[in-house]
């Protein structure tokens, strides 16, 4: 069996926020609240990581693997680029 990733949670999460806002647009600080009142066993400054670094795809790229699931639009805002 799989672990889920520290990804594969922040999918679930801003999935799940832009759902209930009917909005493809959410913060740092929304994603995080969410994965912890889900029980996420990540660091915040693991799940910051991998939105604002490691999952953004017009981040600078600082390492080996990347992906590119979100779009940073500016002022801590993100989107998801594939619904």
């Amino acid at each position: 069996m799989r672990k889920v990733t520290c990804r594969d949670e922040l999918l679930i999460a801003t999935r799940s926020i832009i759902y209930a806002k009917g909005d493809n647009r959410f913060t740092i600080k929304e994603a995080i609240e969410y994965m912890e009142r889900n029980n996420t066993t990540y660091a915040e400054s693991t799940i910051s990581t991998h939105l604002t670094s490691r999952c953004c795809s017009n981040a600078k790229k600082h390492h080996a693997v990347t992906y590119n699931d979100y779009e940073a639009l500016g002022n801590g805002v993100y989107k998801l680029i594939n619904l």
